[in-house]
């Protein structure tokens, strides 16, 4: 693998996940401007479908839920055989709702179906997807490693194997299947925690943080993994640093509508209420919110929605999440670039902010993404 210091930034692409699935725009993402392609996995949305309602949003016109989610994997396996070039990454697979023995089959299967293009994306998961659906949340961490030693097991060993592990037990478990052309796929991990920066600099082929809100929160999360990376006796500069940047595109007469929509209004629910605090507010939600990990639609019911979006301002959302024009937002992004970042996805959620701006989204990305390029000399 290439030096990650070495690598030109170079922006990642979405594959939506949910209905109506588009694999139309599959040869669009292949065309070689994008590092990879990333597939979300989710069982449900971070938006609460009490406030997914024409009253809040004509985006509820179009789709009946903001729940219509497919499985990440099987659409993998799909645009493995629809693409050539371009690297496909789950954006991530919790090791919760699946066992790692599946997880290492089901990734062989699709490298082999994108003839080695597959990266596993891994994360510890969160309430949402696996607690209203009976699933032990409990040790989600120790529970990652496990299954990263039981997948790397499988794949490394020959013949059967066992494992007694605390969440996982083998006996006489065996996984024959070969990797393509001798190469296992790799895995990236999305983390943020001490721990889970410790396991990625031990484990991992590339980074997401599940939060890095500055440039300099995002070198410091970076030093831990390599660090971690040098004591396990690895590379650490081959561990290729990625982020997911929730962003708001506009002029300012967009954003004055954009940050009063309540979609984006419920971003808050993604964000801990240290972090608020940090920036001197306080959550909506209460001072021990904890951010996306504590999503979960028994404790949101519609009025406690509603009573949170009285209480956000715009100003709350803009301590947090970059705002502004392309070129403003590429400034931002550069921060991030000169803090490590290579593969940047920039996401707007102004497209939440109802159909009209969802309509331009794709649009204003993709100029952010060339006034990156233009600043980091990728183009003249």
């Amino acid at each position: 693998m290439s030096n990650a210091a070495s690598m030109p930034v170079q922006p990642a692409a979405f594959l939506r996940t949910t209905l109506p699935l588009d694999l139309s725009v599959l040869p669009a993402l292949d065309s070689g401007r994008y590092h990879s392609i990333w597939l979300p996995d989710h069982m449900v949305s971070f938006w609460p479908e009490s406030i997914w309602t024409p009253e809040f949003t004509d985006l509820a016109i179009t789709s009946p839920s903001p729940h219509r989610h497919l499985d990440g994997l099987a659409v993998a396996a799909a645009a493995a055989v629809l693409t050539q070039k371009t690297p496909l990454a789950t954006s991530v697979v919790d090791t919760v709702r699946r066992h790692p023995s599946l997880l290492a089959q089901t990734a062989l299967t699709i490298d082999h179906l994108a003839k080695g293009r597959f990266i596993l994306g891994l994360g510890s998961g969160e309430t949402e997807n696996t607690v209203p659906y009976g699933f032990d949340f409990a040790k989600p961490v120790a529970r990652f490693e496990e299954s990263l030693k039981v997948i790397r097991l499988l794949w490394e060993s020959e013949g059967p194997v066992d494992f007694d592990g605390k969440f996982y037990q083998l006996h006489h478990a065996r996984l024959d299947t070969e990797p393509y052309n001798g190469r296992f796929p790799r895995i990236w991990i999305g983390a943020s925690g001490p721990r889970m920066l410790d396991i990625t600099g031990r484990y991992a082929d590339g980074w997401w943080p599940a939060g890095a809100w500055t440039p300099e929160d995002y070198a410091a999360k970076l030093a831990v993994i390599r660090a971690a990376a040098e004591r396990a006796g690895r590379d650490p500069m081959a561990i290729i640093p990625a982020n997911i940047q929730t962003c708001l595109i506009g002029d300012d007469a967009e954003l004055d509508e954009i940050l009063n929509a309540p979609l984006v209004k419920a971003h808050v629910l993604q964000i801990s209420s240290e972090l608020l605090r940090a920036r001197g507010f306080a959550h909506p939600l209460g001072e021990t919110w904890n951010g996306y990990q504590d999503i979960n639609p028994a404790v949101l019911p519609r009025a406690r929605i509603v009573d949170m979006l009285g209480k956000v301002t715009p100003e709350m959302i803009m301590s947090i999440v970059p705002t502004g024009s392309p070129k403003k937002i590429a400034v931002i992004m550069k921060g991030f670039a000169d803090a490590g970042l290579r593969v940047p996805k920039i996401l707007d959620y102004g497209g939440m902010a109802g159909l009209k701006y969802a309509a331009r989204s794709a649009q204003k990305v993709r100029e952010t993404e060339d006034e990156l390029l233009r600043l980091t000399g990728q183009i003249p």
